[in-house]
């Protein structure tokens, strides 16, 4: 099979990635503002639901949507994997989004890619470079900073806080699962079909404790945000999937890498011009440093290009 090469209009990769990051980083604060109305799983349930449809439309416009007979035991328990691992996944960040800021959602969550990276160690045999490794070292020490005036209540007070790190922590491992079996299921199905499952599996299991009728409770701002929330997950995997057309895997990673620090830009911004709405994070200068530390370990392990063998 030939490898894909990218088009090598690198502007347009960059500015593809560039919007994923604006999405991606103004979601959790859209989705924090959303939750003053409205319980994670009802908001979760809203977002698969949108995303079922729209993606569902378009593959069988393209008459690409997949079939689940002729596949072995295997595929069947992946597609298990992923449907579970991505929907405990968005479960999950929100109850930990309800407990804790947007800026340390988004810091945190950013060890789904690193333990995602971890297992592949194990499961796929690939190999980390020295540079990887120091790459995650970094990352972990800047979440230490991050969290430097809270790690006491982390550790011992086990408060909603706490509660909240823990969430985002199963979030990010359940995304782990996930990544590492849709790995291995793209040899026999499509990433939009991968996906379809996910967001039609996903919607019906979590039926049961949604309550769609909250919706019509909704003032007009929070059901823009859910619409916008609901939407989010489509355009920015779409500037991504199109950036990776463009741009090679590594640079557009490293660009994502950029995420959290859109994350505590935005909400200072939002903070600062509507302080009733978007209340301001209390994150003091060397939580700042451990945020750049995240960012500058998680563009080492992007960017630098495991040895082979």
């Amino acid at each position: 099979m030939a490898l894909h090469r990218p088009s090598g209009r690198w502007h347009l990769g960059l500015g593809l990635s560039i919007i994923t990051v604006c999405m991606w980083g103004v979601l959790p604060i859209a989705l924090k503002i959303t939750l003053q109305e409205m319980d994670g799983f009802t908001l979760t349930w809203y977002r698969f639901l949108v995303a079922a449809i729209v993606l569902g439309a378009y593959l069988a416009a393209r008459r690409q949507l997949p079939r689940l007979r002729g596949h072995g035991g295997t595929d069947y328990l992946l597609l298990l994997l992923v449907v579970l691992g991505l929907g405990s996944n968005y479960v999950l960040y929100i109850l930990g989004l309800s407990r804790i800021s947007p800026g340390a959602a988004q810091v945190l969550i950013q060890l789904a890619p690193a333990m995602a990276m971890l297992g592949s160690l194990f499961f796929f045999k690939e190999r980390f470079s020295r540079i990887q490794w120091s790459g995650l070292f970094i990352m972990a020490s800047g979440m230490v900073l991050f969290l430097h005036n809270k790690l006491g209540e982390v550790l011992f007070n086990l408060g909603e806080y706490a509660l909240g790190v823990a969430f985002i922590v199963l979030a990010a491992f359940t995304w782990a699962v996930y990544a590492l079996a849709q790995k291995q299921l793209l040899n026999v199905l499509s990433s939009g079909g991968v996906l379809i499952f996910v967001y039609c599996g996903s919607t019906l299991l979590l039926l049961p404790a949604a309550a769609p009728a909250k919706i019509l409770e909704l003032g007009n701002l929070r059901l823009g945000l859910l619409a916008f929330c609901a939407l989010n997950t489509l355009i920015a995997y779409g500037a991504f999937s199109e950036a990776l057309a463009h741009w090679d895997a590594s640079r557009v990673s490293a660009v994502i890498s950029l995420t959290p620090l859109a994350t505590l830009v935005m909400g200072r911004m939002g903070s600062a011009l509507f302080p009733e709405v978007v209340p301001p994070e209390q994150i003091t200068r060397l939580a700042y440093t451990g945020a750049l530390l995240v960012v500058a370990g998680s563009m080492m392990i992007a960017l630098q290009r495991p040895p082979s063998g």
